[in-house]
């Protein structure tokens, strides 16, 4: 069992839990919404859905990241090797990078392309980009080959926690569970 020294603390577990279950929802609908032969009902409720749900990304990145720079994680256990520490630290940080990148790009694709982001008009924000189909075009392929990026590190991401939690149940995967103390 980890020592407290080593966990995170509950507001950084609540945050990255939440936005994993976010982003692992975000990832099919974002897939489905732009096939060819889904029902019109069934695309509107995934692009609705996975607009709004990128807004809240968005804004729990900010707060991750503000809470992150307010509160250094525990330090890695000392078994780590070298290299797998430089490794996690990369990807923790790329995909940081890329959970801002992913719905800032996605919003920017949205506003620009003249479309509605129903939770911000519901609150009367204003669209903050010009409509422009050049920048909706940019906004699009950034979102689109970022969301490869993304996906790809959440995989790495997932399948290094399973190593520690299930093969070598070296306790490095229960720093983050949820509950730990």
């Amino acid at each position: 069992m980890q020592s407290q020294a080593h966990t995170y603390k509950p507001a950084a577990r609540f945050l990255h839990w939440s936005m994993a279950l976010l982003v692992l929802a975000t990832i099919p609908a974002g897939a489905i919404m732009i096939q060819d032969g889904i029902s019109r009902s069934l695309q509107n409720t995934l692009f609705i859905f996975h607009k709004n749900v990128g807004v809240l990304l968005l804004l729990l990145i900010v707060v991750r990241l503000a809470y992150r720079l307010r509160n250094p994680p525990p330090p890695e256990p000392a078994h780590l090797a070298e290299w797998q520490v430089t490794v996690a630290g990369a990807v923790h940080w790329a995909l940081y990078g890329l959970l801002f990148l992913m719905p800032l790009s996605g919003y920017v694709r949205v506003r620009a392309g003249g479309f509605p982001i129903e939770a911000l008009d519901a609150l009367g924000v204003p669209a903050l980009v010009p409509r422009s189909d050049a920048l909706a075009n940019f906004a699009k392929a950034t979102h689109f080959w970022c969301s490869w990026a993304i996906a790809a590190l959440v995989a790495l991401h997932i399948a290094a926690a399973l190593q520690h939690a299930v093969l070598k149940k070296d306790g490095v995967f229960q720093r983050m569970w949820p509950g730990r103390a």
